[in-house]
């Protein structure tokens, strides 16, 4: 493995640097380069390498665009004041040790990159650094938020990022940092900055979908949605993900900045890269909030759909109990009605033997009996309540 070259002390910013806008469609400034391999707007290369972009820069601008990995390698040597910046989306396990031998990576950061799936971190191999971010990106036709992971080897004369998933679009990170040669004079450090704010950037709109996610849920709480539930349980899911994805960053740039300090990087460097750590914290602030109003959300519906259980158990209940009353007054009247029934029955019967059958005043009686008992029946039932 050839001997890895230490890269000359920074130094300092001759202008103050500031958020710029892609520069126009053309050539980058410096010598002109050539080859390189094919990748999208969105830096997923289209021909199924693993390799969307690598370049090597010089005293903050672009000298050279290699077309491979053993290129980059090779031109590297031959600049001893370079910087190669190299970007992989999902590489294979060949590619990563590829890099892993040249730039003398430790193999538990090797492996993280290759597994992928892991919380967010900040680690440092001797004098390498190791960062692994969460990045996200809001989908208005779905209305979801799409998390994708990025792994940054951070050297003395080295950046190398390991993409897995579409967040977030490097290509532009590398814009507008040719546009500010002088920010990437300051070497990998500022790299590292310019990522680390391009992801922090990117929770900002994820941050505008969410919000405006939970107040139509509020509208449709209060409007009964019988689907609301389902989505405030899938939007509670994802900000437990974002919330895994920027609480850890707040320790991870209060120890980045203690590290610049320490090893005595850019004095702007560190203020910018303290403007991150400020909107990590607002960021990681709003989601808590999330989490706590989708909770209190999920209560509310709860109790609004009990009340509602309540309401229909209560109609189901004077529905049944108004039933009940007119099956009472019916039962009391065909009672009623059964009496002279049963007593004209008995005396229709054509039999020869039967008392009262010759009596003269049979009919009268059997008449009087009939309206007796369905007088006495009325009453007891008008005295229950019944009619």
């Amino acid at each position: 493995m050839t001997e890895r070259r230490v890269r000359p002390a920074l130094s300092p910013m001759k202008h103050a640097w500031r958020k710029q806008s892609p520069p126009p469609a053309g050539p980058p400034s410096g010598p002109p380069a050539s080859g390189g391999p094919a990748a999208s707007p969105d830096g997923v290369p289209r021909d199924g390498a693993s390799v969307v972009h690598a370049a090597l820069y010089r005293d903050g601008r672009r000298v050279s665009t290699p077309d491979s990995l053993a290129e980059t390698f090779r031109q590297l040597r031959e600049y001893p004041s370079g910087m190669a910046w190299i970007g992989l989306h999902r590489p294979s396990e060949g590619e990563i040790h590829s890099l892993a031998a040249e730039f003398d990576l430790h193999p538990l950061a090797v492996e993280d990159a290759l597994e992928a799936h892991q919380r967010p971190k900040l680690e440092r191999y001797g004098e390498t650094l190791f960062v692994v971010l969460r990045a996200a990106r809001y989908l208005d036709a779905a209305e979801e938020v799409d998390f994708g992971e990025l792994h940054v080897f951070v050297g003395q004369d080295f950046v190398i990022t390991v993409r897995h998933g579409a967040a977030p679009d490097l290509s532009a990170v590398r814009r507008r940092m040719e546009a500010a040669p002088e920010l990437l004079a300051l070497g990998p450090e500022a790299v590292l900055y310019a990522i680390l704010d391009a992801v922090v950037d990117g929770y900002a709109p994820v941050v505008e979908g969410v919000q405006n996610d939970i107040d139509e849920i509020e509208t449709e709480v209060f409007r009964g949605d019988p689907e609301v539930s389902r989505r405030i349980y899938e939007l509670s899911r994802e900000m437990v993900e974002f919330q895994r994805a920027t609480r850890p960053l707040v320790g991870m740039l209060h120890g980045l900045m203690a590290g610049f300090a320490k090893y005595r990087t850019d004095e702007e460097l560190q203020r910018y890269l303290r403007d991150v750590a400020d909107h990590v914290t607002h960021t990681s602030e709003r989601v808590d909030g999330f989490r706590q109003a989708l909770a209190d959300i999920l209560t509310v519906n709860a109790t609004l759909v009990t009340q509602q259980q309540n309401a229909e158990m209560r109609a189901l209940a004077e529905a049944g109990f108004e039933q009940n009353e007119e099956i009472k007054k019916i039962s009391a009247w065909a009672a009623i009605l059964f009496a002279p029934t049963l007593v004209g029955t008995i005396y229709g019967m054509n039999f020869e033997e039967m008392p009262e059958l010759h009596w003269g005043l049979g009919y009268p009686f059997a008449v009087a009996l009939m309206g007796a008992v369905c007088l006495s029946l009325y009453l007891i039932f008008k005295r229950r309540n019944w009619l």
